[in-house]
This record gives structure tokens, C-alpha cells and sequence, in this order.
């Protein structure tokens, strides 16, 4: 296994998903070809490569603006964040979800994905909570994190709390809705945050 490069804003999205892809199956040519094949465990990682992508490609968007985005911020446990989002408005960690057709309903603690609970909502705020203490440690300072899910290609979304603790939004309102939160961080706190979480050692603890 390769280690990620320490500087992870050059991680492309889907990095760690590109990776298990190749692990499951290191021929080029069968690649390619469970790619398309739903009974296969990389059929399956390639859809959720396809969400993240799609995820990444609204949030770059908000580049320019002040924002910055690290995209597949990889765990020692193997595990990683599909995004990383830091702006005026805050930290926020992004689960790309994409569930093609499907309908998807969040109430005030649980995703249902029709009409069957996920557990979406508690592994976001377990993530964000992670990742504040992680950000906070090497900042110096309190970082608060909000949890984000991207729902891609529902076929319905409906969120039915008005402040929900988890920010739960279709892939092409990411951008308008990050940006329009009100803003609480300066431009040097977004900046000081960034260069720490870019470090790829700080998450390796």
C-alpha cells in the first residue's frame, strides 16, 4: 500500500477509493470490466467514486472564493474523509452518498434511504467530531467541525428539520448553500487551519 504524498492538497478525489479499486483487482482489463458487472465488490466502490467526484467537482466552485477543499484525508485505521472543506463559514468534513433514484428522507437523528434507516447521520457526526479534536490539537485552538453529507443522483430528497445537525444536501446545492452560511472565520484562521489539515502526518495519530 503506498502512502498518501504528505502534502494531501495533491490528493486527487476519490483517491482512496481509486486505491481500494486497484487492490481488489490489480488487472487493468477485469478492472474495467466489474466496473459494469453489479454483483462485484468494485461495482459497488465505483459507484461511490462516481458521488465523490461529482461531490468535488461542486466544490470547486467555491475555490477562489476563499475556500479551500482536501479530498480523501486518509486515517491510520484505513479509513478516510471523502472531503474537507474549510472557508469563512467554517470546517465542514463531507460524505459524498449517492443513491441513484432512490428516495431519501431525514428526519431530526436518521437517513432513511427508501424507507430503510442508514446510519449515515451517526458515522458523519463521529467523522466531524474526530476531525475537530485532530484540527483542534495542532491548531492550537478550538475548531468546530460540521458534518455534511452530498446526497448524489437521489431520485427524492426531503429534509424535514429545520436546523438539523448534520447538513444533509443534493450534490448541486453544496456550493450555494456553504456559501451563504454566515461567516466565522478571518481570512488568516481559514488559512492557518488549511496549512495544518493539508499536513498528512497530523492524521496519522
Amino acid at each position: 500500500m503506498q502512502p498518501l504524498a504528505d502534502d494531501l492538497a495533491r490528493n486527487r478525489p476519490g483517491y482512496a477509493v481509486r486505491r481500494k479499486i486497484r487492490e481488489l483487482q490489480p488487472n487493468p482489463l477485469l478492472r474495467l470490466i466489474d466496473r459494469w458487472r453489479p454483483d462485484t465488490d468494485i461495482y459497488n466502490w465505483a459507484v461511490g467514486l462516481r458521488g465523490e467526484l461529482l461531490t468535488a467537482r461542486r466544490l470547486s466552485r467555491l475555490r477562489g472564493h476563499g475556500w479551500f477543499t482536501l479530498h480523501a484525508v486518509q486515517w491510520v485505521t484505513g479509513t478516510d474523509i471523502d472531503h474537507l472543506t474549510i472557508g469563512p463559514a467554517g470546517v465542514f468534513s463531507i460524505n459524498s452518498k449517492r443513491h441513484r433514484g432512490k428516495t431519501v428522507w431525514y428526519g431530526d437523528r436518521a437517513i432513511t434511504v427508501n424507507g430503510t434507516p442508514t446510519r449515515h447521520i451517526a458515522a458523519s457526526q463521529s467523522e466531524a467530531r474526530r476531525v475537530s479534536r485532530t484540527l483542534s490539537e495542532h491548531c492550537g485552538f478550538n475548531v468546530p467541525v460540521r458534518p455534511v453529507i452530498s446526497v448524489v443522483h437521489a431520485g427524492k430528497l426531503t429534509v424535514k428539520s429545520a436546523n438539523p445537525p448534520v447538513l444533509v444536501l443534493a450534490v448541486d446545492q453544496l456550493d450555494r448553500v456553504l456559501s451563504g452560511l454566515t461567516p466565522t472565520l478571518s481570512a488568516d484562521q481559514v488559512s492557518h487551519i488549511y496549512g495544518v489539515a493539508r499536513r498528512a502526518q497530523i492524521w496519522s495519530g
